[in-house]
């Protein structure tokens, strides 16, 4: 265990670095002295800090060890959600929504997103609503990043993960509680640099443990025919090629997967993320955005390019320096590549390595010619060999374990400190921001709006940081399926984009957009949204179990292949923007005086 390994050093370094943010976390509190401070940090951030608070926040464990665990099960494909990461969630976001959310957010007086919204429309019900949606749903986002950080914590120090889970949020809910938005930002600031020079120097090991770049990759695409047989099925053709792409037979399955939830479900969902929208809200000028655009852009490609590169590139580093592993010889996949596949083998009744299928896995042979062993365990002549086989052999099945996998094998201890830090760093930057968004949405957007003499709401801010930790924690507890991670956030991304992302489009670029227009989108976006996952969208729709408890099968369209693994975002977004638009034609539009006080 890398606490065993480094002893009292790894307690000295992760104590200095908790006081450290339990210093920025005190600096915050000293430093708001009103509501404006504690909601959005004064308006008058460093655009260093915005952008590095912008990007950590971003940047979780949920694409870290989630995604980066995705990549290593899917591939290189999943490296078009960094292109869209850059093009929309630095560029488009930066350019051409941050001065225009700075610019209204100012003349509005709004401090959070759904009282943005709520202003721009006029509409109580836009910020309650708004309000109620993030609260109930940003936790299941919280639990994925918290199971991320709380997986590689509980294998670093060789505790408990029921201990991580708790000790983490403990640490998250204090100065999250204490300090508001400035105490965040200013330990995202921190987060982020120890998370950047982090990834750097593990992409930097990785290339240089397989041979350089071009050998490292030349090794992942040679070693296709180790895919396993559930993965081929459903499309995927190698680590360094995109899956099939088609429509209507189950090969094709996994294009729609990486394309429409991971890249689209992701990449568009990041516009409508309420905690990166206040970001905006915190600079002075249009000025700060410009400065902080190219260090948000360098850190985001360095963060989610290295942890899915990274990701993928593991399964090299398996078949040629992994574990070995003895098994029985149940096919010949490649006989001059010595690629088979073992029929696992079991010792004292438990078997020690399950592939994604739980019976066999595809193996890399370090020699087929070697003398056989001749009977196994129950005395049956067979021929047994060892091997060396793809990173999710290793992480037990497990996509989430791939990384934490990863790190443990191929990378030296010192640096397992190092990406120790880097995860607590990513789970505690985003984590403190979504805690700081659900206690704002039940304070200042449910209850200042619906209690009446209600005066300051920041108390009943800060209660609601700590109820949704205690809700984010419960699903933590329960939800540990395979890609939980990278699933829960596509759905809240997802989500997101399709209730607020046509009504915030409009409302910063359509003067004709009305209030029962943004209203109706709203509504309609997340009742289809929900209506998909809860009927449609095979994986969420088991879990929720409401289909099959009333018509008999998973999901509504489980015989029509490809329909059960299309993200929510490609039926839903199109629907929510087109009822913005019909609604806000056939409706009054705002009068001249409020568009002339948001647009001025």
């Amino acid at each position: 265990m890398l606490a065993q390994g480094l002893g009292i050093t790894v307690i000295i370094v992760v104590l200095i670095y908790l006081t450290l943010n339990i210093y920025l976390g005190v600096l915050g509190y000293m430093r708001t002295k009103s509501s404006e401070d504690y909601l959005v940090a004064g308006r008058s951030v460093h655009p260093f800090v915005m952008a590095m608070s912008y990007g950590a926040t971003f940047i979780s464990t949920s694409a870290i060890v989630g995604f980066g665990g995705v990549a290593g099960l899917f591939g290189m494909s999943v490296l078009w959600l960094t292109v869209f990461n850059i093009f929309i969630g630095i560029f488009i976001a930066f350019v051409f929504f941050a001065p225009r959310t700075r610019r209204m957010g100012h003349h509005l007086n709004a401090h959070t997103f759904p009282e943005f919204l709520a202003r721009r429309f006029q509409s109580k019900f836009i910020q309650v609503f708004s309000g109620s949606v993030i609260f109930l749903f940003t936790p299941l986002y919280a639990a994925a990043v918290l199971i991320g950080g709380s997986v590689f914590m509980a294998s670093s120090f060789g505790v408990d993960y029921n201990v991580a889970l708790l000790v983490f949020s403990v640490i998250i809910a204090a100065y999250v509680v204490v300090g508001g938005l400035k105490g965040v930002m200013y330990s995202d600031a921190l987060q982020g640099t120890i998370m950047f020079i982090g990834m750097f120097v593990m992409l930097i090991f990785c290339y240089k443990q397989l041979g350089g770049v071009t050998a490292a990759h030349e090794k992942l695409s040679a070693i296709a025919p180790l895919v396993p047989g559930s993965l081929r099925s459903i499309g995927h053709q190698g680590w360094t090629a995109m899956p099939k792409f088609g429509w209507g037979a189950p090969e094709y399955n996994l294009w729609w997967i990486v394309i429409s939830t991971i890249t689209m479900g992701v990449g568009i969902g990041v516009l409508a993320q309420p905690q990166l929208v206040v970001r905006f809200m915190t600079v002075k000028s249009r000025r700060e955005l410009n400065r902080a655009t190219l260090i948000g852009g360098v850190f985001i490609i360095v963060m989610t390019g290295v942890a899915f590169t990274v990701g993928a590139l593991s399964n090299a580093w398996f078949s040629e320096f992994g574990p070995e592993m003895t098994g029985r010889v149940v096919k010949v996949i490649d006989v001059e590549k010595n690629l088979a596949v073992l029929q696992l083998m079991k010792q004292n009744d438990v078997e020690q390595w399950v592939d994604v299928e739980g019976k066999s896995a595809p193996v890399k042979l370090s020699s087929l010619d070697q003398e056989p062993i001749t009977t196994d365990f129950d005395g049956n002549v067979v021929n047994i060999q060892k091997g060396r086989s793809i990173s999710i052999v290793y992480a037990k099945g497990s996509a989430d374990e791939i990384v934490p996998s990863y790190i443990t094998n191929a990378m030296p201890k010192w640096f397992g400190l190092v990406f120790l830090l880097t995860l607590l760093s990513a789970a505690m930057s985003t984590l403190s921001s979504q805690f700081h968004t659900v206690g704002t949405s039940i304070g200042r957007d449910v209850y200042e709006q619906t209690v009446k003499g209600h005066g300051k709401s920041t108390t009943i801010t800060r209660i609601g940081v700590i109820v949704g930790i205690i809700y984010a924690v419960i699903i933590s507890y329960y939800a540990r399926e395979s890609t939980f991670i990278a699933r829960a956030t596509a759905i809240f991304f997802g989500l997101c984009a399709s209730a607020f992302l046509p009504a915030f489009i409009g409302g910063l670029f359509w003067k004709k957009m009305t209030r029962a227009g943004a209203i109706s989108s709203i509504i309609v976006g997340f009742i289809v949204t929900t209506f998909w996952l809860s009927f449609i969208k095979d994986k969420e729709a088991s879990a929720i179990g409401l289909c099959e408890k009333m018509f008999g099968k998973t999901s509504l369209l489980l015989d029509s292949p490809n329909w059960p693994v299309v993200d929510p975002i490609l039926i839903a977004l199109p629907i929510s923007a087109a009822v913005a638009i019909i609604v806000s034609l056939m409706t009054t539009p705002p009068s001249k005086e409020h568009l002339d006080k948001c647009f001025k």
